[in-house]
C-alpha cells in the first residue's frame, strides 16, 4: 500500500484541512518545512524528506467554484511531483487542462459532478489510466452536488462510476479529514470485496502507523495522509515500508 501525502491549496497557499469546514482552513504549519503555507516548500519536503513524489493535490479554489490554480499546479509538477489533482473536473476540457498543467492523474469528485455521463465522457477522452473517481462522503453519507440527478448508497454510486469506465476509486470522508479518527474500514473492505480489480485509495482520518496496517489488511492500494505527516505521527521511517513511486 502506498502513502500519498496531501496538499490542500487555497489562494496560493497550502492549508490545513479539518472536517471539510473550508471557511476555517488556515495556512498549514508543518514539522517537515519552515514557514506557514508554503506549498512548494511542503512539496519539496514530501519529495526530499519523505521520499514521496506522488501527491494528492486538492485545488480548493476550483472546488469552491473559483478559477483553478494552474500556475501553482505547474510549479508543483516542475518539482518532479506526480500530482493526483482534484480541480473540480467535470468536463472533458477541464480534464485536458489539468493534464496540460502537469497533473499525472485527474480526480473527478462526486462533490462537483453534474452527471455520470460527464464522467463517462472524460474517461472516454483521456483514458481510464488517467482518471480517479472520488467517492466524496461526509460522515459516511455521499456528498452529491445539489441538483445532480444521481443518488444512492456508496456502493451504488461506485458501481455507476465503474460502469462509466473508472478503474481507480478514492474513498474520501471529509468529516474525518484532519481528525485522526480513523477511516471507515468496513466500507473499504466492502468495496474491495465487490471491486477486486479496481485500484482502491482512501483518505480522511489517518492517525498513525496502526491505521496504515489496518488499511493494508483491508485491501487498500493507497492512502492519503496530511495531518499525521505534518505533526510527526507518521515519519519517513514509517513510510519506507510503503513505497510511493509505483502503481
Amino acid at each position: 500500500m502506498r502513502v500519498i501525502p496531501v496538499l490542500d491549496l487555497m489562494a496560493g497557499r497550502a492549508v490545513a484541512a479539518r472536517r471539510g469546514e473550508r471557511d476555517t482552513y488556515a495556512p498549514v504549519r508543518s514539522a517537515l518545512a519552515s514557514g506557514e503555507g508554503d506549498a512548494l516548500a511542503v512539496a519539496r519536503a514530501f519529495r526530499d524528506v519523505l521520499g514521496c513524489v506522488e501527491w494528492y493535490v486538492a485545488d480548493l479554489d476550483a472546488i469552491r467554484g473559483g478559477a483553478p490554480q494552474w500556475p501553482l499546479v505547474r510549479a508543483l509538477a516542475d518539482l518532479g511531483g506526480r500530482p493526483l489533482l482534484d480541480a473540480a473536473t467535470t468536463t472533458v476540457g477541464r480534464s485536458e487542462d489539468a493534464l496540460a498543467a502537469g497533473a499525472d492523474r485527474v480526480v473527478v469528485g462526486l462533490e462537483t459532478l453534474d452527471s455520470f455521463a460527464q464522467l463517462e465522457a472524460i474517461v472516454g477522452r483521456v483514458g481510464s489510466a488517467r482518471i480517479v473517481f472520488s467517492l466524496d462522503l461526509r460522515g459516511s453519507v455521499p456528498l452529491v452536488r445539489p441538483g445532480a440527478p444521481h443518488g444512492g448508497s456508496p456502493l451504488e454510486l461506485t458501481r455507476r462510476a465503474t460502469d462509466a469506465g473508472v478503474r481507480a476509486l478514492l474513498v474520501l470522508d471529509l468529516a474525518r479529514v484532519g481528525t485522526g479518527a480513523g477511516l471507515d474500514l468496513e466500507l473499504v473492505r466492502r468495496l474491495r470485496g465487490v471491486l477486486p480489480d479496481v485500484e482502491l485509495l482512501a483518505g480522511g482520518g489517518v492517525a498513525g502507523p496502526a491505521d496504515l496496517a489496518r488499511l493494508t489488511a483491508a485491501g487498500c492500494d493507497a492512502v492519503l495522509v496530511a495531518s499525521a505527516l505534518h505533526d510527526g505521527r507518521l515519519t519517513a521511517s514509517d513510510l519506507r515500508r510503503h513505497p510511493n513511486d509505483s502503481r
